[in-house]
């Protein structure tokens, strides 16, 4: 960005930004809630909406004075601005404003979805969950180029104006659709949620795909592999991908490659084993946590160990395959734990030593430790991440920090290396991929104690071949099934991807009232249908022409009843009212989509009740509430009198 504004001639008159398209619980998704909640920021009742805490180039802490809207009354845009006058990102470092270059710019991060709309960054962060929102709010067709003006650098569609605004450079043909797409951590998009993904990846590339020459071209692909069996199904289920290329491409030497080689000489990181036949896991845990931290400190305390890596071990990451045994060892830790950590160590000692301990120390820790978990928020969860990059024994260091599964991605801290997992986790992939979070810096080697429950026959299973089961687990993960296009998938995703195939595929069909026009959408929805039947037949490689055939009349069958359906809708919809596609837009009349989770859903056997679409891929079922009852059972008397 700072090269384009030196050289606009050359690079454009529209700024490089990105965007952050995720879920309400981590930015605001409107203007008015990020209004609202950068009011309470400013007035000291919430945190900052804002998801990064300082300015990515110069490292300025960001304030409440960072954040402004524009204009003041009915906001249009939220302007974030380094509080550094000599940073070139400071609202007074704006380039000129002009025609294409209008009001002032900040740093250029877009983090609430109707500005995201409205601009269309030229890279975007979002997750998969994000995915389910494509039917329920037309301006996402924004993302894929359905756009036919714009002003300056804001872009405006069907969903703001019919045609374009008198003075707006007019866009016949649109925006290209997006032609790059990474997918990280492959290995979590998995299991149901892979499901859910891999039919909306259907939507995906098809409103990504744009003629060339009279061929069709899609978006170049990039996925992270890491820990994935069987990469190539994987990759051809979700995305409909026959050919793949493993980069970077094997060499003659398996340890060398023409980008990386194996390190042999660095110090990596060291897998130990502890378990205790007719020992609680608890008594275990609480053993190994005062043995690891006391050892710690020890090592802190040494003058010929360096500052930099003893600091490695002196914040301890616990992880756990469950809440509940987290919530029980926090417990321990705020009690127990602490209490014997601060003694004097004098446990396993010959009678006839003197002094200090030779390896232990007194250590004396924070009452209440970190939580890494779900039940965190996202506010506090970036917090913890800052404190866990402070080295001790600075202000606000963390000596333990209790962990889920979360922190096997995204918790890229090069100052950790002690780690204590309660308990062999589920999956190989989980394994390696929490474990990697310690020991990531060469010169801070990494260890990794897992403390294994005897009581169990896999935590047994992974002890007895601890180290034939460490030398090469690369070996031993798991394979995962990904199924987007079976019976169930189809009940619960079918008409999501439906209703964005037909509805973001045509700029005559987005608006809200368009949901009547079937005779127009039916069209557009047959081609739909036929575009998923023919990644449903090709899903699995080596199919026969016949299972092919049979799993593509299967989709289209089902795809048309959800037609006929769609078409009864609008009919009984004509006789008392109208209807739009989403309750999430404002528009009057019935809403054709559903979730799951409403509690007016229709009846099951009404056409309505096949348009269920969920908002997040996750939320594809409906809840059940149990209550107990504080009523006495009665005996129920049986047939024989008693």
């Amino acid at each position: 960005e700072t090269l384009r504004r030196q050289q606009p001639a050359r690079f454009g008159q529209e700024r490089f930004a990105i965007g952050l398209w995720v879920g309400r619980s981590a930015t605001p998704n409107t203007l008015e809630q990020a209004t609202e909640a950068i009011r309470d920021y400013k007035s000291g009742r919430g945190a900052s909406p804002f998801p990064l805490p300082s300015c990515p180039w110069c490292r300025t802490h960001l304030g409440p004075q960072s954040l402004t809207t524009e204009p003041a009354r009915k906001p249009e845009r939220v302007i974030v601005g380094c509080l550094d006058m000599n940073c070139p990102f400071a609202v007074g470092n704006d380039p000129p404003p002009g025609r294409d270059n209008p009001g002032a710019q900040g740093i250029p991060v877009l983090f609430v979805d109707d500005q995201i709309y409205r601009e269309l960054p030229c890279f975007i962060v979002a997750t998969v969950d994000k995915l389910a929102m494509l039917p329920w709010r037309g301006r996402t067709a924004a993302l894929f180029g359905r756009a036919h003006s714009r002003v300056g650098r804001e872009l405006f569609g069907v969903m703001d104006s019919p045609a374009p605004k008198k003075g707006s450079k007019a866009l016949p043909h649109g925006l290209l659709p997006p032609d790059l797409i990474v997918q990280d951590e492959l290995h979590l998009i998995a299991g149901p949620l892979g499901t859910m993904v891999g039919l909306y990846e259907t939507a995906i590339e098809e409103l990504s795909a744009r003629e060339v020459g009279g061929q069709r071209v899609v978006p170049k692909l990039l996925a992270s592999t890491a820990t994935v069996r069987r990469a190539h199904q994987r990759v051809r289920s979700l995305f409909g991908r026959a050919s793949m290329q493993v980069f970077p491409p094997a060499g003659i030497d398996d340890s060398q490659t023409f980008f990386a080689h194996v390190d042999d000489e660095s110090p990596g990181r060291l897998y130990l084993g502890v378990a205790a036949p007719g020992r609680a896991l608890k008594a275990v845990l609480i053993r190994t946590y005062i043995a690891l931290l006391g050892a710690a400190q020890h090592l802190f305390e040494r003058s010929d160990v360096p500052r930099e890596q003893a600091d490695a071990y002196m914040t301890l990451v616990g992880y756990f395959n469950s809440l509940r045994e987290l919530g029980g060892m926090r417990r321990l830790l705020e009690d127990e734990i602490r209490v014997r950590a601060d003694k004097e160590q004098r446990e396993r000692m010959p009678l006839d030593h003197e002094g200090p301990h030779p390896w232990l120390a007194r250590r004396s820790i924070k009452y209440e430790p970190v939580e890494l978990t779900s039940r965190e928020s996202t506010a506090k969860i970036a917090e913890a991440k800052r404190h866990l990059e402070t080295t001790h024994p600075a202000e606000g260091h963390i000596d333990v920090a209790l962990a889920s599964n979360m922190i096997s991605v995204g918790l890229d801290i090069d100052r950790l290396g002690l780690m204590v997992i309660a308990g062999q986790p589920k999956t190989t992939s989980e394994y390696i991929q929490s474990s990697s979070r310690v020991g990531r810096d060469v010169k801070r080697p990494g260890l990794v104690v897992t403390v294994f429950n005897l009581y169990r026959p896999r935590d047994r299973s992974h002890y007895e071949r601890f180290a034939a089961y460490h030398q090469c687990f690369y070996r031993f993960v798991e394979a995962t099934s990904v199924t987007p296009f079976s019976a169930p998938a189809l009940d619960r995703g079918l008409a999501g991807v439906l209703v964005t195939l037909a509805r973001l595929g045509n700029p005559e069909l987005l608006p809200p009232d368009a949901v009547q026009h079937i005779d127009q959408i039916r069209p557009r929805a047959l081609e739909a249908i036929a575009r998923v039947a023919e990644k449903a037949a090709n899903e699995v490689e080596g199919r026969s022409a016949e299972d092919a055939a049979r799993v593509a009349e299967q989709i289209e069958r089902t795809g048309k009843n959800l037609l006929d359906a769609w078409e009864r809708c609008v009919g009984d919809s004509a006789e008392g009212g109208v209807r739009c596609y989403s309750s999430l837009e404002p528009h009057k009349g019935a809403a054709l989509l559903y979730t799951a989770l409403d509690a007016d859903a229709p009846t099951p056997t009404s056409p309505h009740a096949k348009f269920a679409a969920g908002t997040s891929m996750r939320d594809v079922e409906a809840s059940v509430h149990l209550w107990k009852s504080k009523k006495q059972l009665i005996p129920m008397e049986q047939d024989d009198g008693t």
